[in-house]
């Protein structure tokens, strides 16, 4: 528990960034009958029907921006997002490695990771995916923290992910180059106005506030 509220307090430091990472599913929903177009005084228009197209999975990436204890950082307040076709072991080190080799943390030391304890979410995942010495390298750039059991509202990518459903997961998505887009988009729009998120709670604030889920001590 107060593993995570202690990181996302750190200065930030561009050795080693500290990264939320978090994923959710999207179904593909096509149109069973073209839709009519919008008209003066009449909204666009669908049928009630559609045509199921399968399942698409999304990752983000989220650095944070500062909190209202520490200044905020310019070049923080960044996301980045995925679409993949499934949710495996090999689908999350692919996406992890990527953010390893990328432009943004290739001179890092080591990534800090928060995310929940899904069992894909480990630094041993880059060995389903990869060699051994090429699993080993990427695994090596990881710090990963877990979110508690019960716990994800901790993780900030999930704010992220609701910001994202609001405007894209909503609408229909018939396949995937679509939805590729739409994420594209937003992602960009994201960053140019450099959004960020502001957390508050502290390790202070678990103790007081979730003292319940401390152990008792008998003396």
């Amino acid at each position: 528990m107060e593993d995570v509220p202690d990181v996302y307090h750190r200065p930030r430091d561009p050795k080693r960034p500290q990264v939320n990472l978090d994923e959710t599913s999207k179904q593909r929903v096509g149109e069973a009958r073209p839709p009519l177009p919008p008209a003066p005084g009449r909204a666009e228009r669908y049928d009630c029907e559609y045509v199921r197209n399968g399942t698409a999975n999304l990752f983000v990436a989220f650095e944070r921006s500062g909190n209202g204890r520490l200044p905020r950082d310019p070049l923080a307040g960044w996301r980045h997002a995925a679409v993949t076709d499934t949710r495996t072991r090999v689908d999350w080190a692919h996406f992890v490695r990527d953010l390893v080799d990328g432009p943004r943390y290739r001179d890092a030391e080591v990534i800090v990771l928060v995310m929940d304890p899904l069992n894909t979410h480990s630094a041993a995942s880059p060995y389903a995916a990869f060699p051994p010495a090429e699993a080993k390298r990427v695994a090596d750039r990881l710090a990963v923290r877990h979110t508690p059991k019960h716990g994800s509202w901790l993780n900030m990518a999930e704010i992220e992910l609701g910001v994202l459903s609001r405007p894209c997961l909503r609408e229909r998505m018939g396949d995937k180059a679509t939805l590729v887009r739409e994420v594209a988009a937003w992602e960009q729009q994201r960053n140019a106005a450099g959004a960020r998120v502001d957390w508050q709670f502290t390790t202070a604030d678990a103790r007081v506030k979730l003292k319940r889920l401390y152990p008792v001590q008998a003396w």
